[in-house]
């Protein structure tokens, strides 16, 4: 029975959950678009969400781009490039701790707002304060992975890690098997993951996809406003 639910969660869970992301997130852009923003509380008070927001952003981003990069470039690409396996295990620590930190003194100030403001709580959905929650205890996980990744500085850990992910994104079997021997705590920080592509088409997270990058490769003029016609208006005397 456990191995049948460790197979499942780190075999079969991945697919589902990837699945409910790219189906939900159309789903919602096509059928929902009025919902589709960040519910901004700026309003309601400014400057702990400018600090917050701008903390918990920047963290959240740079932590994205390096797992992605880390998890999915083949070691043969560090390589050629002279980067050795404890190499890249030490500059993701490095990197994981100080981007983490940031991500996470960013959230508990929004978190923070979100539940001890009775304002900004009376605004808040139960998705709002719950994803919240699910990025802060991800980002806590996370944090704790990074004394056992210094207990392995020679990147076998994370070599498994990488090939975990691999396999997923390139429909290979066996990934399950891989992590097999791994803390549990990786095992909970990968499940967390998951959690959250799962419910993120249904929050308030898929403002991302609205970033106007497109807007720099438009051809032309958005019109805003027709002018209206003046023939027959008569307009008063001076």
């Amino acid at each position: 029975m456990l191995d049948y639910l460790h197979h499942f969660t780190f075999g079969i869970f991945p697919y589902v959950a990837l699945a409910v992301f790219a189906i939900g997130s159309l789903i919602r852009f096509d059928r929902e678009q009025y919902s589709w923003r960040s519910g901004s509380s700026q309003l309601l008070r400014k400057r702990q969400l400018v600090i917050g927001s701008v903390l918990f952003h920047i963290g959240i981003l740079l932590l994205f781009a390096g797992h992605f990069v880390g998890l999915l470039t083949p070691h043969t690409v560090y390589e050629s490039l002279g980067l050795t396996v404890p190499m890249k295990q030490m500059l993701a620590v490095v990197a994981g701790s100080i981007f983490g930190i940031v991500c996470f003194v960013g959230l508990t100030i929004l978190l923070h707002r979100r539940l001890f403001d009775a304002r900004i709580r009376g605004t808040s959905s139960a998705m709002d304060i719950l994803i919240l929650c699910l990025l802060w205890l991800q980002l806590v996980l996370g944090l704790g992975t990074i004394p056992l990744s210094l207990e392995h500085s020679d990147g076998s850990v994370m070599l498994l890690l990488s090939d975990w992910a691999q396999h997923i994104v390139t429909f290979r079997s066996g990934a399950s098997e891989l992590l097999i021997g791994v803390n549990p705590v990786y095992k909970a920080h990968i499940i967390f993951g998951l959690i959250i592509f799962m419910v993120f088409p249904f929050s308030r997270l898929v403002h991302i996809f609205s970033a106007p990058v497109w807007y720099l490769f438009r051809h032309g003029y958005q019109i805003v406003r027709t002018r209206r016609p003046t023939s027959g208006i008569r307009r008063p005397a001076a």
